[in-house]
């Protein structure tokens, strides 16, 4: 188990709506925040707010990743909010729009979680979350960057926990699935098709707070049938496949490239 209260949390990716939810939701139980991003304008009233403070930052520089695990000093908790969207088609990406979206979605992930267990094992105490998504265990027309991104944190968050097991060191994966009101899903003014469950970015807080507080290894946020599809979809791929397509994943796979296209 896993007490926020007192801890220091460092949060990416603050500046989004599913960001501040969780910030306010950790601050409230009790911890001390630094918040970081690339949007300074949100970052700083979030921080005042919650008696926090930031390190502005951008995850997509190699050295600001750096730079951000020495200014954000003595961490207790990481919290990896932060991500690119990376939806659509692979031949639609520059090189370089790839490796921006593997940076700030994997790389820096990996990178701040090395930095920072370091010194929690030493201490003998810690927590690292990472937030994936439900299109980290099963993927979709269009999605095949970003699932890779977040493939790759459950299998990288899956072999932490082990390796830290012993040492004092929490390690859980949270995935959300169609989040509405805030985050990439609804920025990008997607139409689900009828009868898709969303949760919201309250929903992500509380998953979040259980999650380091139960030291859970994984955890969903998403409506039951959702998950009961993915599940089938990890089972039973072709059919799965099939299935979404006949309810309309393609139209889903455009509007999340065109509605997101912008934020690569």
């Amino acid at each position: 188990m896993t007490t926020i209260d007192g801890t220091t949390v460092l949060l990416t990716g603050a500046t989004g709506g599913n960001g501040q939810a969780i910030a306010r939701a950790l601050a409230a139980r009790g911890a001390t925040l630094v918040l970081t991003g690339r949007r300074t304008d949100v970052l700083e009233p979030l921080a005042a707010e919650l008696g926090g403070r930031t390190v502005a930052a951008d995850l997509a520089d190699r050295d600001d990743v750096e730079r951000l695990a020495r200014e954000a000093g003595a961490v207790d908790i990481l919290v990896s909010n932060a991500a690119l969207p990376a939806s659509g088609r692979l031949d639609d990406y520059s090189v370089s729009e790839v490796d921006r979206a593997l940076d700030v979605n994997l790389r820096a992930a990996i990178v701040l979680a090395k930095l920072l267990s370091e010194p929690m094992v030493e201490r003998g105490h810690g927590h690292l979350l990472f937030i994936s998504s439900l299109a980290g265990k099963t993927s979709q027309p269009g999605m095949a960057l970003y699932s890779a991104t977040k493939f790759g944190l459950r299998g990288f968050a899956r072999g932490m926990r082990e390796d830290l097991r012993d040492h004092g060191v929490g390690v859980s994966t949270v995935f959300p699935g169609f989040i509405r009101d805030a985050g990439m899903f609804a920025e990008a003014g997607v139409r689900l098709p009828p009868g898709t469950g969303t949760r919201t970015p309250e929903d992500v807080a509380a998953g979040v707070v259980k999650a380091i507080e139960g030291n859970r290894a994984e955890l969903e946020v998403a409506p039951l049938g959702l998950r009961i599809g993915t599940a089938l979809a990890a089972l039973l791929p072709e059919p799965s496949a099939l299935v979404a397509r006949r309810l309309g994943s393609m139209r889903v796979a455009s509007e999340m490239a065109a509605g997101q296209r912008a934020k690569r």
